[in-house]
C-alpha cells in the first residue's frame, strides 16, 4: 500500500506495555490458540464469550505500567500504520455517511499488548483483534499480525488493513443500528439462527472493509498491484470451513459464525469493486444466497 505522508489518527489509545493477571489454559497449546483468535478477531460480540469457552479466566485485570517495555522498531511502524488506516477509515465513512445524511462517529482504537481491559470485559492477545460496542473502541495487539504472517500464511499490509477496516465495519453496523438489532434478535432465537445471523454480520463487516479500500484508493491512490490478492488470501484463510477443516479434519455448518471462504471472500470483493453500499445486505437474501 502506498501510505507515505499519510496522516495518523488522533483517536489511538496506546497501551502497550501494560500487563494484566490472567491464564491461558489448554486448548491444544500454540496451535489452539491461533485457532481461538482466528475465530474471534472479526466478532462483533462479547470475546468473553469465546474466552470462556477457550479456558481463559480474567483475575484482577489492573494493567500496571511495566516499566521495562521497549518496543520494537518493527512494532512501531505496526502502530504507525495502524494509526494511518484508522485514519483513512476516518475519512472514508465520513463522506459515506454524509451521502446518506448522517454524521460518523469514529470509533477509538487501543492497542495492547499481553492483555486489555475493555467495555466488554477483560481480554488477551489470543482473543485477537477486536471491536467492542458497549465503548465503540477496536482492540488490537500488534502481534497478531505477526501471527497472520508466520502462521496463518496471509501477510501483507493489506491483509492487515483489511483487519482493521473490517473491525471498523463492525462499528459502521453498530453506528447504523444493524448490530443491535441483530445482537438482540440472537439472543432471541435458537443456536442455529444465531449463528446465521452472526454469519451475515460477520459477511457485511467484510464488504465494509472492500468499501474502505476502493474509496480510500478512490481518494488517495494507495492500493498498488497485489493488494487486493492479500485481502483476499486473508479473506480464504479465516473461513469456518478452511479453519475446522485445519484444527479437526472436517467442518460443522451450523456451527459457522463468521461464514465459509468463499463467502468472505465474495463480500470482500464486492464491496472493493464496486464502492456502494447499498450492496452490501446480508440480511436479506436466503441464507443459502449468501
Amino acid at each position: 500500500m502506498r501510505l507515505s505522508g499519510r496522516r495518523m489518527s488522533n483517536n489511538i489509545d496506546d497501551r502497550r506495555g501494560r500487563v494484566s493477571g490472567g491464564k491461558v489454559a489448554g486448548i491444544g497449546g500454540i496451535a489452539g490458540l491461533i485457532i481461538v483468535a482466528v475465530f474471534t478477531w472479526i466478532s462483533g460480540g462479547n470475546p468473553l464469550d469465546v474466552i470462556s469457552q477457550s479456558g481463559y479466566s480474567v483475575n484482577n485485570i489492573i494493567n500496571p505500567a511495566q516499566g521495562n517495555y521497549q518496543p520494537t522498531q518493527k512494532e512501531e511502524e505496526l502502530a504507525k500504520f495502524a494509526s494511518q488506516i484508522l485514519a483513512g477509515t476516518e475519512d472514508v465513512w465520513t463522506r459515506e455517511f454524509e451521502k446518506m445524511g448522517m454524521t460518523y462517529t469514529p470509533p477509538k482504537m487501543v492497542l495492547f499488548t499481553g492483555s486489555v481491559q475493555s467495555g466488554c470485559g477483560g481480554a488477551t492477545s489470543s482473543t485477537g483483534p477486536f471491536y467492542c460496542s458497549a465503548d465503540q473502541t477496536v482492540y488490537i495487539d500488534l502481534s497478531f499480525f505477526e501471527q497472520m504472517e508466520k502462521q496463518m500464511g496471509a501477510g501483507g499490509d493489506f491483509a492487515y488493513a483489511y483487519v482493521i477496516a473490517h473491525e471498523v465495519g463492525h462499528h459502521v453496523q453498530n453506528l447504523l443500528g444493524t448490530l443491535g438489532q441483530a445482537h438482540d434478535l440472537m439472543s432471541r432465537v435458537s443456536k442455529a439462527e444465531a449463528n446465521q445471523l452472526s454469519v451475515r454480520l460477520e459477511l457485511q463487516a467484510d464488504f465494509y472493509a472492500g468499501i474502505w479500500a476502493y474509496h480510500d484508493n478512490e481518494l488517495l491512490g494507495s492500493l498498488e498491484p497485489g493488494d487486493i490478492e492479500e485481502g483476499i488470501n486473508a479473506a480464504s484463510k479465516i473461513g469456518d470451513d478452511y479453519l475446522q477443516r485445519q484444527a479437526q479434519g472436517y467442518d460443522v455448518p451450523d456451527s459457522f459464525t463468521h461464514g465459509r471462504s468463499d463467502q468472505r471472500v465474495k463480500w470482500l470483493k464486492r464491496g472493493a469493486t464496486t464502492g456502494d453500499i447499498r450492496q452490501g445486505d446480508t440480511f436479506s437474501p436466503a441464507y443459502s444466497a449468501l
